[in-house]
């Protein structure tokens, strides 16, 4: 019965320490996708420890790289991308929003918007991203104030109407005690519209068909196993490539061509929307995790908000999310 259900992608985002790995902690175990060898006594579990995969993160308390976690409600089935709140990770970031449909934006009550709230939702809108969900975290410690929770709302309702952004709910809840994440809880009666995992379950799904689309490739790893070869690894967005294609890196713009496609270990001779590949390059180009490889005689359209970015990341991301499509 599973299989007929749709499936969504989305991500968490927002400012470090608002509560991303905690809210997703809690989703997966409230909708019983925990496995019990990952449990402890339930008045112990660690719910942040359950999305933070990585040694290092574990140790400083934060998430660096993007942790991919699958679960299912009885409507649909999710695919979530925790991604990293701190500034410099975020390219990281922009590799999990390049194939979500929606957004799921932390905001921590206590501290209200923050810049990097600010350019998260800009750069999700940027990159295609149309369904935003405000969820305003960890509202336990703030007695649960319904004015601190419209206040929140109100100043991102003038955010968002400033860059664009029209198809967003806002919901208060908290991750630690799980009110409104999958159950509505008691804290909170003034609140009564749905909780997350309601949200999550009516946003639409893109059905077009991609590969109709111009070829994009967001660059999730450089693979160099050693001096002889050099690869860039990610997902096709959209499109189809294959051996001889040329293309585009952005944002730097250097025009080149695909020398080998690769699935796995296999040469391929080419590669459509949905697969995992590996493209090797006929030059020695300037390309990282967070670029976009796209071909070359179908570039991208400049962005038409009349809103220009302020800082370097934004301006790049402009180029990557037109990209992107």
């Amino acid at each position: 019965m599973g299989e007929d259900k749709d499936l969504l992608r989305f991500i968490t985002c927002g400012s470090v320490d608002d509560g991303k790995s905690t809210l997703i902690g809690r989703l997966l175990y409230d909708s019983h996708a925990v496995h019990s060898d990952q449990l402890n006594e339930q008045d112990s579990i660690d719910f942040a420890s359950l999305v933070d995969g990585l040694s290092a993160e574990r140790e400083q308390g934060i998430t660096i790289d993007v942790a991919y976690r699958f679960f299912a409600s009885p409507k649909r089935k999710f695919i979530v991308a925790d991604t990293p709140g701190h500034e410099q990770y975020t390219r990281n970031m922009v590799t999990g929003a390049s194939t979500a449909d929606a957004a799921v934006l932390l905001v921590d009550a206590r501290k209200g918007l923050l810049t990097q709230t600010r350019r998260h939702a800009y750069l999700g809108s940027l990159l295609g991203i149309r369904s935003f969900i405000l969820a305003v975290s960890k509202m336990d410690l703030v007695g649960y104030d319904a004015d601190v929770f419209h206040a929140i709302a109100a100043a991102f309702r003038a955010f968002a109407d400033e860059i664009g952004i029209t198809d967003w709910t806002a919901v208060p809840l908290s991750g630690l005690n799980g009110d409104n994440v999958v159950l509505t809880g008691t804290a909170m009666n003034w609140y009564d519209g749905q909780t997350l995992l309601q949200q999550l379950e009516v946003i639409p799904v893109a059905v077009a068909d991609a590969t109709a689309r111009p070829f994009r490739l967001p660059v999730q790893l450089v693979v160099r196993p050693d001096q002889d070869f050099r690869g860039y690894a990610g997902q096709v967005v959209s499109g189809t490539v294959r051996n001889g294609d040329e293309v585009r890196i952005l944002a730097s713009g250097r025009v080149t061509r695909v020398e080998r496609v690769l699935v796995g270990a296999r040469d391929v001779p080419q590669a459509v929307q949905g697969q995992s590949v590996t493209l090797t390059l006929t030059d020695q180009v300037d390309c990282s995790r967070g670029d976009v490889i796209a071909l070359a005689d179908d570039p991208p359209k400049p962005p038409t908000s009349s809103k220009q970015p302020s800082c370097g990341w934004e301006r790049k991301i402009c180029s990557l999310a037109a990209a992107i499509g």
